[in-house]
């Protein structure tokens, strides 16, 4: 079952999102059940949150992940969003 995760930093945590970034893409890298993976960027192009699909089991695979990411250890969070996700397109 794929799942979005979908995560907005906490205004103002640019600096902890870049202390943290080579853990969450290793992070990232190591777990088979991320299929795409990148940031969203504001007006000014900075990263400001991040979308995250995942391949897993069910739900609280994917609530796992999230809650083990070195993003969310670090508090960058603002609020984390798990959707169950179904591909139309390039399926």
């Amino acid at each position: 079952m794929m799942h979005a995760l979908i995560c907005t930093d906490k205004p103002g945590h640019l600096e902890m999102r870049k202390a943290n970034r080579d853990a969450h893409v290793a992070y990232l890298k190591s777990n088979a059940a991320v299929l795409q993976a990148g940031p969203f960027l504001n007006g000014q192009g900075e990263m400001c949150g991040s979308l995250i699909i995942l391949d897993t089991e069910d739900r609280s695979q994917a609530e796992a992940f999230a809650a083990s990411d070195p993003y969310a250890l670090a508090g960058l969070f603002e609020d984390v969003r798990i959707e169950a996700w179904n591909r139309v397109i390039n399926a």
